[in-house]
């Protein structure tokens, strides 16, 4: 399976790609699938002003961004808590595509540096996913005082614990991905 993790941050010295490292090496490691790590920190991107399919004369990132997402067989997103919500990054490249989306496999991976683990950016996600017609993956994956539980290599300072939690996630990821290819 082709697994596409987009870290959404996008601010210099984000810990939330600390998680998405992880997730590529512990995808990779335990042979659940080929992971595409697409980094919005590398794109740059404008802010949205039309859906990809009724641009004139779309860039080639992104282009090359809606193939990523299009080929994928399903996504996890890890982003951070911004002042409850997610960042604009992020919902910035969910408004720009449509097709691409719909009827995806979709995990979320919620980062905050303190005690709720993302929480709040949750339900506001959800919803704009949901109303373009994502397959949301139930399994959700919280990670509180992230600047503590993971290097920023991607390393957990709690491997084991970490691993645990980790493979309920994925495994949901996995089923959904599965589920939607028998559909």
């Amino acid at each position: 399976m082709n697994i596409a993790i987009i870290s959404s941050s996008v601010r210099i010295g984000r810990n939330s790609h600390r998680v998405a490292r992880f997730f590529q090496q512990y995808i990779e490691e335990k042979g659940y699938g080929t992971v595409d790590l697409v980094d919005l920190y590398q794109y740059n991107f404008p802010v949205f002003d039309e859906r990809l399919r009724l641009m004139k004369d779309p860039s080639p990132d992104v282009i090359e961004f809606a193939a990523r997402i299009k080929n994928a067989d399903g996504v996890l997103i890890v982003t951070p808590e911004y002042n409850g919500g997610y960042p604009a990054s992020l919902k910035n490249v969910i408004d720009l595509l449509y097709p691409e989306w719909k009827r995806k496999p979709v995990a979320i991976a919620t980062v905050s540096a303190g005690p709720f683990g993302g929480a709040q950016a949750m339900t506001s996600l959800v919803f704009s996913l949901w109303k373009i017609g994502v397959l949301m993956v139930p399994a959700m994956y919280a990670v509180p005082q992230v600047q503590n539980a993971y290097k920023e290599n991607g390393e957990p300072t709690d491997k084991e614990a970490t691993e645990k939690r980790a493979k309920v996630f994925i495994e949901e990821l996995l089923w959904c991905i599965r589920a939607a290819k028998n559909a």
